[in-house]
């Protein structure tokens, strides 16, 4: 696999070019994202699919400029897709040896199917997911991937786009509630081609309009994270504001919260997101960031590994330890850590009773947590809390990567940090909870530093804890006494090792 490989894709709406930089066998990083709404599907719909001058002409200039960019970023390989206005235009062919004749780029034009396969990798490789549909509304289809179990089990690509319905039914109307019925008669006649077994309360929701709808509900909601991908809400709660949206006037779109660039065509995006929820039987909407692009770059990557990352590992911890380079980094020290993690979580149950339900955020935070002194030993928990909330982009919901990142956040003997506390409270576990979490994290990072590889073991009864090493540990024991319980509860330090007797100092 190439160490740069830059991704174009060319849809019926806009083009955009990403170049992703490999930094492992399975890490990898996004470096460049470049965006042009070329409109190449332009006022092809009313005149028989084919392509217009117009459009022609910007997709061109968006082209060439994407080609110096990559050039610039040195990449090593390029992979170029067009989506629905290609393949439905008559002079695609014509278009995609032209281009490759004055620019040199070659274009591979994909099914919808393929369109629909490449979103659903980018998905079941990207959300934390298992099931559910994923939809990814462009500017001329509408494409679909079943997902079970982890894998993509059937794909379907429906003739639904917003600058289809835009150019073939609310351009041609001045009267826009018949403008609307006759869409919706035409959404209807399409999303009934659906095979049957097309249903699922999970849908996620791929491309420009989910995204900017997804963004408006958590602007309107003052969501805590800022923070698109795998952002989740229930439809029910928002059926009336999407609806709403759907019938809207365009001088009424601006009392919503919406992207001013999305004006144009989001209504025509809203209803057919609204349809085909309808459809399959959606009660969760789960909202991507990535789609075909990153599915692309995907089953290149993967293509020893069939098209999916071990479930082992996670490609956002992967990136993070490989571009923040912990000082310790031998394995063997990580995994110190998550065992003493482990032990402190199983003898504290009897306090904590909740059958070490977030022990795998707990170890991914031990993971990370030297990150931060890569950049400066200084305020290290602060900078490996930024670099977390930032980077934790891949297969996290958003209730772990916040809980991922407090841990980091972690210093001194405090348990909790009040004001981000209060900032994610909506995200983060019971204050309880979050205190145990917070108090285990501290206590390994302490007892790990500071134990000269020694063997610890812990016991837990009549509130005291019990920590039994067979080597000293006077640093830990400093800091120790200082750390913030959450209940009230002695700690003992039990040091076994024997101290070597030293006649000439008398002792």
């Amino acid at each position: 696999m190439a160490k740069r490989t830059a991704i174009i894709d060319i849809g019926s709406n806009s083009a955009r070019l990403v170049i992703f930089e490999k930094t492992s066998r399975y890490g990898f990083n996004l470096i460049c994202e470049q965006k042009s709404r070329v409109r190449i599907g332009e006022g092809a719909y009313q005149k028989e699919g084919f392509l217009q001058p117009l459009g022609i002409k910007r997709a061109f200039l968006a082209l060439k400029s994407f080609l110096d960019t990559i050039d610039k970023y040195e990449a090593n390989k390029t992979l170029c897709v067009a989506t629905s206005a290609l393949r439905d235009a008559p002079n695609s062919k014509a278009f995609v040896e032209w281009i490759h004749k004055e620019l040199g780029l070659s274009i591979k034009v994909i099914d919808g199917n393929n369109e629909a396969r490449f979103g659903g990798i980018a998905a079941v490789n990207l959300l934390p997911i298992e099931e559910g549909i994923s939809i990814d509304i462009g500017g001329g289809s509408s494409d679909m991937s079943l997902i079970q179990n982890g894998h993509i089990i059937d794909t379907y690509s429906l003739d639904l786009g917003t600058v289809r319905l835009k150019e073939l039914f609310f351009d041609k109307v001045s009267n826009p509630l018949l403008a609307n019925e006759k869409a919706k008669a035409y959404i209807h006649a399409e999303i009934a081609k659906l095979p049957e077994h097309f249903k699922h309360p999970v849908a996620i929701g791929i491309g420009g309009t989910a995204r900017t709808l997804s963004k408006a509900i958590m602007k309107q909601s003052g969501y805590a994270l800022d923070k698109l991908h795998a952002f989740s809400y229930e439809l029910k709660e928002h059926k009336s504001y999407l609806d709403a949206i759907a019938v809207s006037s365009a001088k009424n779109l601006k009392r919503f919260p919406l992207q001013k660039n999305r004006y144009d065509t989001i209504r025509e995006g809203t209803l057919i997101f609204n349809e085909i929820l309808a459809h399959i039987g959606t009660q969760k909407v789960i909202s991507s960031a990535v789609g075909v692009r990153e599915g692309v770059f995907l089953e290149q990557f993967l293509k020893d590994e069939n098209k999916k990352f071990p479930s082992t590992l996670n490609p956002s911890i992967v990136s993070i330890l490989d571009r923040f380079k912990p000082l310790i980094t031998i394995e063997k020290h990580r995994k110190t850590k998550q065992k003493l993690a482990s032990q402190l979580y199983t003898v504290l149950q009897s306090e904590i009773a909740d059958d070490k339900r977030f022990e795998q955020e707990l170890h991914n935070a031990l993971l990370l947590s030297n990150i931060g002194k890569t950049l400066t030993v200084y305020k290290a928990h602060q900078h490996a809390f930024y670099i977390a909330i930032a980077e934790l982009n891949y297969g996290f919901t958003h209730q772990q990567i916040v809980l991922i990142s407090s841990l980091l956040r972690m210093h001194g003997t405090e348990l909790l940090n009040k004001p981000l506390f209060e900032q994610y409270k909506s995200l983060l576990p019971a204050k309880q909870s979050l205190l145990w979490l917070r108090f285990i994290y501290t206590l390994t990072v302490f007892l790990h530093e500071a134990s000269n590889s020694a063997t610890i073991e812990f016991s837990y009864a009549n509130k005291t804890l019990r920590i039994i090493s067979d080597k000293p540990l006077n640093l830990a024991k400093e800091n120790i006494k200082s750390l913030e319980k959450p209940i009230a509860l002695a700690i003992v330090v039990v040091d076994k090792s024997i101290i070597p007797k030293n006649d000439k100092l008398g002792v």
